[in-house]
This record gives C-alpha cells, sequence and structure tokens, in this order.
C-alpha cells in the first residue's frame, strides 16, 4: 500500500463548529482550515482486491507463502514489502517550524505535510509519527522497535541538543538511513546555494569566510558542512557571541563546534564576527543590525533564512550584499529543505543504503547547485522546488556516492 497526495476530504459536513462550540466553522473563513480538514493524505492500495481470487492472493492463504519466504529469507522483505520504499517522519512535537513546543498532537499537521513533501518531490511513501514521549532513549528505543516497517527514518522538529544525540544513536543501531532534515537538508541547501553565489563572483568555497547566526540544529550541521567542503573559515555565534575554545559555558555540542571551527580564534560578538566576512547565513531569528551587514566585505552573501522575519531584511541586505537569500517562498533563492530530503531519500532507499554518509550529503548539494547551470544569476543561485530536474538529479548523485561510499547494498 502507498500513501498517497489527496485533496481535501469530500464528505465535509457543513455545520462543524470550532472546539468553543461557535456556530462558523473554522474552515469557513481559513482556507488553510479548510484544507487541512480530515487530514492531508490518505493509504490506497497498489494492486486489486475485486473478487475472492484476488482476496486470497493479497490476503490469506497466498501472503502465508510470502510471510514464510521472507522469515526464512530476511532480505527478501525489501522486495515483497513496502519496506525499502517508505520513510517514518517522527517527532516528539518539541520544535514545530517556529511555533517551538506544541505537542506531538499539534505537529501533526507538519508531519502530514512532511509526507506529502516526500510523495509529491520525491516519490518516496512517507508515515508520520507523533510520539508522546520527549527522553532521548525513551525516543531511540521507540522508533528502534518501529523500524522493521521502514527503509528509513527522517526525524523532524525535535529540539537541539536532544537531536544531535538521538540521530547518533538511532544510527549506531540501526541499518538504514536515519537523517534530521531540520540539521542536513538545510545544510545540504545552503552548501548548494553558497557553492552557485561563489561561482557567480569568480571564487570557490575556499576563498569565502563565513559567519553562521545560531548554534542549534541547523547552525550546527551548516557549519560542519560548509568545513567538510572545504569552507575557508567559518565562524557560529550564539546569543552570548562567537563559539569559542575559551568560552566556559558551552554545552558539548558547542564545545565540539569549537573545536572545528573558529581557526582565526575570533572572539566578541555576532557583529564583531561579521566585520569583514564573506558570508552571513542566519538560521536563528532575531535582527542584525544594518550597521554590521554593513561592515562586511564586498560582494558579500547574506542568507537570512529565520522564517517569517529574517534577520536581515532582503531590502537592507540587498544595499550591500552581491546575493541574496531567505527562507521565505515571496523572495528570490529561497533556501528550502524540500529541495533536498525527498531525492536524498530515493537515492538512498533506491541503492538500500545502510546510512547517509556526509559524501552522499555532499554530493546531494553538488547536485542541486547544478540544476542552475547556465541559468545562474543573483536573484538564481538555487532552483525552485518545483524544478523537475531537482528531485532526479539529487537521486541520481546521492544513489552514485552511497555506492562509492560503500554503504549501498544494491
Amino acid at each position: 500500500m502507498a500513501a498517497e497526495i489527496v485533496n481535501p476530504r469530500s464528505d465535509n459536513k457543513p455545520g462543524h463548529t470550532d472546539q468553543d462550540g461557535g456556530a462558523e466553522p473554522l474552515d469557513s473563513f481559513d482556507p488553510a482550515f479548510a484544507l487541512h480538514r480530515g487530514g492531508k493524505m490518505a493509504v490506497q492500495a497498489t494492486v486489486p482486491v475485486r473478487d475472492k481470487d484476488d482476496l486470497s492472493l493479497a490476503y490469506t492463504p497466498g501472503v502465508a507463502r510470502v510471510c514464510t519466504a521472507i522469515a526464512e529469507q530476511p532480505e527478501l522483505v525489501h522486495d515483497y514489502t513496502w519496506k525499502s520504499s517508505v520513510v517514518a517522519v517522527v517527532t516528539d512535537g518539541t520544535a514545530v517550524l517556529g511555533l517551538g513546543d506544541i505537542g506531538p498532537e499539534a505537529s501533526l499537521p507538519v508531519m502530514e505535510g512532511k509526507a506529502i513533501l516526500f510523495k509529491q518531490f520525491g516519490g518516496v511513501d512517507a508515515v508520520p509519527i507523533a510520539l508522546a514521549c520527549t527522553g532521548v532513549d525513551e525516543i531511540v528505543e521507540t522508533v528502534v522497535r518501529l523500524a522493521p516497517s521502514f527503509g528509513g527514518v527522517n526525524l523532524e522538529d525535535i529540539s537541539a541538543p536532544r537531536c544531535f544525540e538521538i540521530e547518533r544513536k538511532l544510527q549506531e543501531r540501526l541499518d538504514i538511513p536515519v537523517f534530521h532534515d531540520d540539521q542536513h537538508g538545510t545544510a545540504v541547501v545552503t552548501l548548494a546555494a553558497l557553492r552557485n553565489a561563489a561561482r557567480l563572483s569568480g571564487r570557490s568555497i575556499a576563498d569565502l569566510r563565513a559567519v553562521i547566526s545560531g548554534a542549534g540544529a541547523a547552525g550546527v550541521a551548516i557549519a560542519r558542512m560548509l568545513v567538510e567542503a572545504g569552507i575557508g573559515e567559518v565562524a557560529v555565534a550564539d546569543r552570548k557571541g562567537i563559539v569559542s575554545a575559551d568560552r566556559d559555558d558551552l554545552t558539548s555540542v558547542k564545545r565540539d563546534v569549537a573545536g572545528f571551527t573558529n581557526k582565526a580564534g575570533l572572539t566578541g560578538s555576532l557583529e564583531d564576527a561579521l566585520s569583514g566576512a564573506d558570508v552571513f547565513i542566519g538560521v536563528s531569528g532575531g535582527t542584525v543590525p544594518e550597521a554590521a551587514v554593513a561592515s562586511m566585505a564586498e560582494g558579500a552573501f547574506v542568507f537570512a533564512m529565520a522564517n517569517p522575519d529574517p534577520e536581515v531584511h532582503p531590502d537592507v541586505a540587498h544595499k550591500y550584499a552581491a546575493v541574496v537569500a531567505t527562507g521565505r517562498s515571496d523572495f528570490p533563492n529561497q533556501i528550502n529543505n524540500v529541495l533536498a530530503f525527498p531525492g536524498i531519500f530515493a537515492g538512498a532507499l533506491q541503492v538500500r543504503a545502510s546510512r547517509i554518509t556526509e559524501g552522499m550529503k555532499i554530493a546531494a548539494a553538488e547536485a542541486l547547485a547544478g540544476v542552475v547551470g547556465d541559468d545562474l544569476a543573483a536573484d538564481y543561485v538555487i532552483p525552485s522546488p518545483f524544478d523537475e530536474r531537482v528531485a532526479p538529479a539529487v537521486t541520481s548523485a546521492v544513489a552514485a556516492a552511497a555506492r562509492a561510499e560503500g554503504v549501498a547494498r544494491r
């Protein structure tokens, strides 16, 4: 059976009231509620069950032969069930979009949305799973027990720093890809856009000094990927300033960040770090003073990705920067995770990869950047999610990288 994108239910009943007992249903005046009524996805059979012969093959007694074969040769599960084409989208509801810790039930509309994006943009079936627990070990144990049903796990909207430990422990215990999209999806798309921005200016990644505002899941993953990709220099700043080895208030994750970033030994505030910097990457919220943006190097790049309010408004950024990107769809150069995760999982599942490696992520970023090709311009350093070339390019690159790195099993 396969998850399918569907329109809102056709059996909506008029007169539905909200929880307060009001006379008007919420969806009578808000199209978002109208679209979400009944949920945004359903399950559809991929085989017919029209008569007793179909039933005997799809279910008993025919299914017993398949079950017995899988029991004798467990690897057959990939060929005779949906396991190798379905992903679990798992959250605990603690860091949902910009809404914060709103709980598992309130997270479900987002998880459903993620699932239909998997299907729409990558052809990958996905199942939303919202967990009523927040402890690291509880989440890990729960997902491990669910894992036999899935070919991959996409962790979603789990707050930092727990998300790092959850991902690490799951990948250690499972032999299927585990991917925290808030970290790695954001990092892949950011790297792709940065590669093209550098190409547009006649430079390479190695020529750039970047400053990242935010030391949460996305900020840490972006920093790690930029270093892996050969960035000239990168520093990360949190609310208390530049993450550096001389600070005594760092978490274990930030101590790790301090170890592989800020080779120049910068100290002080985010504004201090931006002076002369080539790149600003915002994944933190807040507002960066215009004076700090003005202090950046000539021809700088500003990727202000907080939603709905970028750290630097594009109107301000364009005064000083050669390339401006945001996380919003109403401005050019949207850094959108949907450009990455469907193709990454499609590629990993295609070759039955045991994990998603750094090399696979970098391959995804390079393929994504390559889609832009000769159309590269200041307002087009990253393709649209609706560009039909994106998912096939990323899928192919990730599958090839998995084979090259020895994690592919077919």
